[in-house]
């Protein structure tokens, strides 16, 4: 019932722009602070960028700070992360989360790859 689907990966030159989503469906989308995470195979998955249900007050990596923007639309339960001037190092995979108190659901991921 619960979904979170993440698209807008893909390959991507240094210096280059992705938007990624987060289409959500079954559950209060408006309740739930939506979360951008990555994680590169080996490594603990990294927050990268979260923002409140309201969707007015968000907070970034310092990895990812002024590059990086967090948004959110109701109307279409869907959480967006804008990427842009990707450097090499923000190749991952990509995972959106919801989360309210004790409540978190994950997506399946989208995996960015920025190569020259």
């Amino acid at each position: 019932q619960v979904q979170l689907v993440e698209s807008g990966g893909g390959l991507v030159q240094p210096g280059g722009s992705l938007r990624l989503s987060c289409a959500t469906s079954g559950f209060a989308f408006s309740d739930y602070a939506m979360r951008w995470y990555r994680q590169v195979s080996g490594h603990e998955r990294e927050l990268v960028a979260a923002i409140s249900s309201a969707g007015y007050n968000a907070k970034y990596a310092d990895s990812v700070n002024g590059r990086f923007t967090i948004s959110r639309d109701h109307a279409k339960n869907t959480a967006y992360l804008q990427m842009n001037n990707l450097k090499l190092e923000d190749t991952a995979m990509y995972y959106c989360n919801a989360v309210r108190a004790g409540l978190e659901y994950w997506g399946q991921g989208t995996r960015v790859t920025v190569s020259s």
